[in-house]
């Protein structure tokens, strides 16, 4: 699986780095079919303590999966976007043994 993680208006450290890389490899548990992997990271210009924006788009053969969310931390914005998109796997596994 290809993987893609960009930061918009700050430069991320290795430890969100590889906290993302070992997230993003936990998806593949749900999906072989997973091709290619885009990543997000954001911060929001809000006077908000939850300024930190993820978004995940995971692409499989037909189909484009996207999640985002806003947390106070990266880390905890990022284990709502994979949490949703394992939803979204289960789901998409679902409907082909239908």
């Amino acid at each position: 699986m290809q993987k893609q993680i960009s930061t918009i208006h700050f430069k991320a450290d290795k430890d969100l780095l590889s906290y993302l890389d070992l997230k993003i490899e936990k998806l593949s548990l749900f999906s072989q079919n997973i091709t290619s992997c885009e990543v997000y990271l954001k911060l929001d210009k809000d006077d908000q303590h939850e300024n930190k924006l993820v978004e995940m788009k995971l692409h499989i053969p037909g189909k484009e999966l996207f999640a985002k969310k806003k947390s106070a931390s990266f880390e905890e914005a990022a284990t709502h976007v994979v949490d949703a998109l394992k939803k979204q796997l289960i789901k998409e596994k679902e409907k082909l043994s239908d």
